[in-house]
């Protein structure tokens, strides 16, 4: 479960991204987080994995206070997460293969259930026939597939995105939809923020929408 209560988050600069925000979603539910450019979206999400720390309020996830972690827990509490953000960089001298195998690398899996992990997760984007290839092969639509392969090849039971389909015509868009609620239907609770609702063609899902830091819906 993940529950926002009375959140808001002001920068130095004295910008107030979000202002009292509070909502709960629940484990294994879809949301979307709706909004304008600038409305608050990416740090909403930020919050919840702890790359950013709330100014005021509490960010509570599977029953543990996100703001109370010292440095050394947060590691532990990502092993939780799939994150796709904007700014995460694939590795353009490494094959789609290593690019996902990263991960398990880093937490120390041993190689043949790696191996194993990396092939389904890209079996499940459709990358399969591509482990071999660069990144920078890849179409925009095939290179946002990998970055969810990377992020779900740890089975996480969160995963988070930041406008996934931003960039990418509407077929590719809808075919990055269609993956995440895949993830979704076998118990994995998603959350994806997003300016076109209209991507999930119709599916009724939890919608929050922000505007200019504010839950308004």
């Amino acid at each position: 479960m993940i529950s926002f209560s009375e959140v808001s988050k002001r920068y130095p600069n004295g910008f107030e991204a979000l202002r009292n925000v509070s909502f709960t979603v629940e484990t294994g539910e879809m949301a979307l987080i709706n909004g304008h450019s600038g409305a608050g979206k990416t740090t909403l999400l930020r919050l919840i994995a702890a790359i950013e720390r709330s100014t005021t309020g509490s960010v509570i996830v599977n029953g543990q206070d996100v703001g109370r972690l010292n440095d050394a827990a947060v590691p532990f509490l990502r092993r939780n997460f799939g994150l796709v953000f904007q700014d995460q960089k694939l590795l353009f001298d490494r094959s789609v293969f290593e690019n996902v195998l990263l991960p398990l690398q880093i937490s120390g899996f041993e190689s043949k259930a790696a191996v194993r992990r990396v092939r389904a997760a890209l079996d499940k984007v459709g990358l399969l026939n591509k482990e071999k290839a660069r990144p920078i092969t890849l179409s925009g639509g095939e290179q946002q597939r990998l970055c969810i392969a990377r992020a779900i090849v740890s089975r996480p039971s969160i995963l988070i995105a930041d406008e996934p389909t931003s960039n990418l015509d509407m077929e590719y868009a809808k075919d990055i939809m269609a993956i995440f609620k895949s993830f979704h239907q076998v118990g994995v609770t998603v959350l994806i923020s997003t300016h076109d609702v209209e991507l999930l063609g119709g599916t009724p899902q939890r919608i929050l929408t922000l505007s200019h830091g504010e839950l308004t819906g």
